[in-house]
């Protein structure tokens, strides 16, 4: 029960902090509108670092908080014993993502309805293409999900299992993978939001759906789910691939 509460409330912060970068990025009438790329990167760099040390502290030890990473420990083995618990992971992780969206909706409600553009709203919430290309917007999510997963695996094989890899050491993985976030977003972010996250994506999507957010559009459940959802468990399985073969 620990791991599910602790991979709740890690994704609902990860969320939370994202989120309201964009929030305070996009919506009307905000201290940070307009402040740019740069600082959403930060932001979410930051949120993911202090999801996992949130994760960690109520009982979550692998803090996923992705179901796409989730799926790749379970089928890379030695993290999940059980496909049921591997789905009911998935829904806590899911739901933490919708939960961290409605903090946000709360944190800027007096500036959801100066907002005209209904694209804005649903922008805070989820990601989206630059350019709209269903296929291409696809191959960016499994690309950088790709390098998501593997960097992570890389970080932790140079931390390593044996005595060497200190409390210290473990202590910093978090910011670790926070800067790799980071450098996800800086490069191979510009065309889709980088989600690589379906809980980031289509937690927040529902939340959008049910929230009274005056003037909001679309959902966008297309992108939702053939870019923001299926390119990161496409992406998980392609780096499953690569770590089996890899002999790591």
């Amino acid at each position: 029960m620990g791991n599910l509460l602790g991979e709740f409330l890690g994704t609902m912060t990860l969320v939370a902090f994202g989120d309201s970068v964009v929030a305070n990025l996009v919506l009307a009438d905000t201290k940070g509108n307009g402040a740019g790329w740069v600082h959403v990167n930060w932001g979410w760099s930051f949120g993911l670092m202090m999801g996992i040390y949130v994760a960690w502290a109520f009982g979550a030890g692998e803090a996923d908080l992705n179901p796409a990473v989730t799926l790749f420990k379970f089928l890379v083995g030695g993290h999940y014993d059980t496909v049921a618990q591997v789905i009911v992971t998935m829904i806590a992780e899911l739901a933490g993502g919708a939960a961290g969206a409605v903090v946000v909706y709360f944190l800027y409600l007096n500036h959801w309805a100066p907002t005209d553009d209904p694209g804005l709203k649903l922008a805070v919430f989820s990601t989206g293409p630059a350019r709209r290309d269903l296929g291409a917007n696809f191959l960016t999510e499994v690309i950088a999900t790709f390098f998501l997963i593997m960097g992570i695996q890389a970080i932790l094989k140079t931390l390593g299992t044996e005595p060497a890899a200190t409390q210290v050491n473990l202590n910093l993985l978090p910011f670790m993978i926070g800067g790799l976030l980071y450098a996800l977003g800086a490069g191979m972010g510009g065309a889709t939001g980088y989600g690589m996250n379906p809980a980031r994506d289509m937690g927040p999507r529902i939340a959008h759906a049910l929230l009274p957010i005056p003037g909001k559009g679309s959902n966008d459940w297309q992108f939702g789910l053939s870019v923001a959802t299926a390119g990161p468990f496409v992406g998980a399985l392609v780096s499953v691939a690569a770590f089996k073969a890899s002999g790591w």
